[in-house]
């Protein structure tokens, strides 16, 4: 990260959180591993994704990624990918293929790791080639990423206020997408009062990056406006080469969290506005910690089933279709009463009643008799 002066006379950017990576020509991004612990990654558990499957997955919703490119990897489907460095779709970075993976890596058997919303449809849109970028190809990124119909936008990067990055990110906002951004790391004295664009602007969900206990981590900028935080320390994410990146850190990888939250909410709720969403992932955190933590950590299972005051009591929500009718002779009907048969039934059932009584009362009688002299009479 650069100092304030630099990084504003510059107007830098920059991936946020990403290892050192190798000169763009050798396209040779830090080694990751082909292991995973059986363990679920803390984030996943945390969150609690797999709740939230329940109702929804992401489908139909279309997540743009303003990144560093994407490699390949057996659980994340890039649908899309569209070049403003013109060097190819590699990730010579690593970083875009963590972030996508965090939106939308498709859940595998055996495999601990899965994104938060496996059924988005992911575009990439590759803005840089190295761990710095340039500002217009940012601004050409989101410009992209509102073409491609986006419903929501991750930008995962820092750079400082633009005319263009505003305008672009309006664009963005009037198109009604839903536009997270990363809030920015604190690596020295000179950014702690700097705010991070896109972050920054008005109407931007700003993620700050959380550690386990749901607190703020130290290297998570206060100074931009956080909406929410979402989990930023020792990550887990894909990595090119197929392989996995473990102990990330940084806003660069909490942002992706809340951006995939915003397509299982986009997908829950589809009417709802983006402005309408940004409220609902806001409203439905976990709390704030303090400063640089807006409402906390983010929820997933509470956004997407979260009753609030303010929204109809008929809130748009993709409801299941009604099961088909079943036929009428699906069920056997009771069949009605035979008044007739009952009749002679209670008839017959009361002569063996007053039988039995009458033999009951003999077998005791004739005995009794016998015992005092009692014959049967005879016939005169």
């Amino acid at each position: 990260m650069i100092g304030r002066a630099l990084f504003a006379s510059l107007i830098a950017l920059h991936i946020l959180g990403a290892p050192a990576a190798a000169a763009p020509e050798e396209c040779n991004p830090k080694k990751g591993t082909l292991k995973l612990p059986a363990s679920e990654p803390w984030a996943q558990k945390r969150l609690d994704i797999k709740n939230a499957w329940r109702l929804s997955k992401g489908a139909g919703v279309t997540v743009a990624v303003v990144d560093s490119g994407a490699d390949y990897h057996p659980q994340v489907q890039i649908s899309k990918i569209i070049d403003e460095t013109h060097t190819g779709h590699r990730d010579c970075v690593g970083h875009g293929t963590a972030v996508s993976g965090i939106i939308g890596a498709r859940h595998l058997a055996g495999v601990p790791f899965h994104g938060v919303a496996p059924d988005a449809r992911i575009v990439m849109v590759k803005q840089s080639n190295k761990t710095e970028g340039d500002i217009n190809k940012l601004i050409g990124g989101i410009n992209d990423a509102v073409a491609a119909k986006a419903k929501v936008i991750n930008v995962s990067v820092r750079a400082s206020d633009h005319p263009g990055l505003r305008a672009a990110v309006q664009r963005a906002l009037d198109q009604d997408i839903v536009v997270v951004a990363a809030a920015g790391n604190v690596t020295g004295p000179d950014d702690q009062d700097v705010p991070a664009y896109p972050a920054a602007y008005e109407g931007v969900l700003a993620v700050g990056a959380a550690t386990p206990d749901g607190r703020r981590a130290d290297s998570s900028n206060a100074t931009t406006p956080v909406g929410v935080l979402g989990p930023g320390t020792d990550i887990t994410a894909p990595w090119p080469g197929r392989a996995y990146m473990r102990g990330l850190q940084g806003t660069s990888f909490a942002a992706p969290y809340v951006a995939g939250t915003a397509a299982l909410v986009r997908a829950r709720f589809p009417k709802l506005t983006q402005e309408q969403v940004r409220r609902r992932i806001i409203a439905t955190a976990d709390g704030t910690a303090g400063a640089g933590t807006g409402a906390g950590m983010v929820n997933p299972v509470l956004a997407v089933t979260a009753v609030l005051p303010y929204e109809a009591a008929n809130a748009p929500v993709v409801a299941e279709p009604p099961p088909a009718a079943l036929p009428a002779d699906a069920i056997a009907k009771v069949p009605p009463r035979d008044e007739t048969a009952i009749g002679i039934s209670m008839a017959v059932g009361a002569g063996a009643m007053m039988t039995i009584a009458v033999a009951g009362a003999l077998a005791l009688l004739i005995p009794l008799g016998r015992r005092r002299g009692w014959r049967a009479g005879r016939p005169s």
